[in-house]
């Protein structure tokens, strides 16, 4: 996996992945113009557990009609200002059963999610999960 960034202007940069994408950072106060690194990390965290946890669900049959995953993070107060508690509320429409939800964020959490097992090296990440209907 290949990517770069390159600094555009002021506080302002561009990413490239290797698959072609683009994403703007913006690491001003405001980030007016995209988010900061750091949100990045968040969102990805939320974006990497979703995929695992829409797919356990349907691969068990369970009839998912929607997920949210949102994320409340911490941070250090001094620089480096790294995640010191993150926690992730997933937010399940559907009927899908409580026992399959825990399962499948279990599973997600603890074995398939990349970006959690990474982050969880350096900070907790707790989670709690709401059916919505």
């Amino acid at each position: 996996m290949i990517a770069s960034v390159e600094w555009k202007q002021d506080m302002l940069f561009e990413g490239h992945t290797q698959s072609g994408h683009a994403i703007r950072f913006d690491s001003s106060a405001e980030h007016s113009a995209g988010p900061s690194a750091m949100e990045a990390v968040l969102t990805a965290l939320c974006a990497c557990t979703s995929v695992d946890v829409v797919s356990i669900l349907q691969k068990k049959r369970e009839p998912v009609a929607g997920l949210t995953v949102s994320a409340d993070a911490e941070q250090a107060t001094t620089p480096p200002r790294v995640f010191t508690r993150i926690h992730l509320v997933y937010r399940i429409k559907g009927k899908v059963t409580a026992a399959a939800a825990q399962h499948a964020v279990s599973l997600s959490k603890n074995k398939y999610c990349s970006v959690s097992q990474m982050l969880e090296k350096a900070v907790e990440i707790s989670y709690s999960i709401e059916y919505a209907e």
